[in-house]
């Protein structure tokens, strides 16, 4: 059985690419923005793995982090950032939100599975960041 993947982000073409690579892996729901995302998870879906943005309408990706990381249902699911924003401070405040490894756009697809499939395992050594 393929474990869940919940990616957020309201860029369609990125959500997109990432459904069309990543589904031969996972079985793959996608969301424009933190709010619909939350919603989802509200409904009692309870994804392996989070895929976030930051900045999106609605709920932003620090916002939807701390709320995930203060949730008693939710706060073990691996999550990782996948944001254009490259600056030091921005990837601190992801990491100080709860969020488990930052990735930054544009990114090589093998790579971003090679971490998923270590976030999910739980395991400590990540190849690319």
């Amino acid at each position: 059985m393929k474990k869940q993947l919940l990616i957020i982000d309201d860029d369609i073409g990125i959500r997109s690419l990432l459904e069309f690579y990543l589904k031969k892996y996972y079985e793959v729901t996608v969301k424009s923005n933190g709010l619909e995302a939350l919603l989802w998870l509200e409904t009692g879906n309870i994804p392996d793995i989070i895929i976030v943005d930051i900045n999106m309408p609605e709920l932003g990706g620090y916002e939807f982090v701390r709320l995930i990381r203060g949730s008693g249902f939710f706060r073990d699911i691996p999550l990782m950032v996948l944001s254009g924003l490259t600056d030091d401070k921005v990837k601190m405040r992801c990491f100080a939100e709860g969020a488990n490894l930052y990735m930054t756009k544009p990114f090589n697809p093998d790579m971003l599975l090679i971490n998923l499939r270590t976030l999910i395992n739980g395991e400590d050594e990540y190849y690319y960041a």
